[in-house]
């Protein structure tokens, strides 16, 4: 069974004058706007070499993989000790 639609008339919202609105703060919502908000702007030649941010992502993946095998492979490994065994 379908609901009934509900038109604009039939829920007989006020039409408010801008001056019943009050007055907007300018820059209310700033500071929430930078903490979530990661804008990176690119140099025109990086920008031409990755033209989406799939490509960025991409490109920064691969160099994250690479610094983490890099650094796995030069990092000092501890020694471990065997046991001997008895023949």
């Amino acid at each position: 069974m379908k609901k009934a639609s509900i038109k604009t008339t039939d829920l007989d919202i006020p039409v408010l004058q801008r001056e019943q609105l009050g007055h907007g703060v300018r820059g209310k919502y700033h500071k929430r706007f930078l903490q979530d908000s990661n804008v990176v702007v690119l140099q025109p030649d990086i920008q031409k070499a990755f033209p989406t941010s799939e490509a960025v992502n991409r490109a920064l993946a691969h160099m994250l993989a690479f610094a983490k095998e890099a650094q796995g492979l030069t990092s000092k490994t501890k020694a471990t000790t065997r046991k001997r065994l008895t023949a």
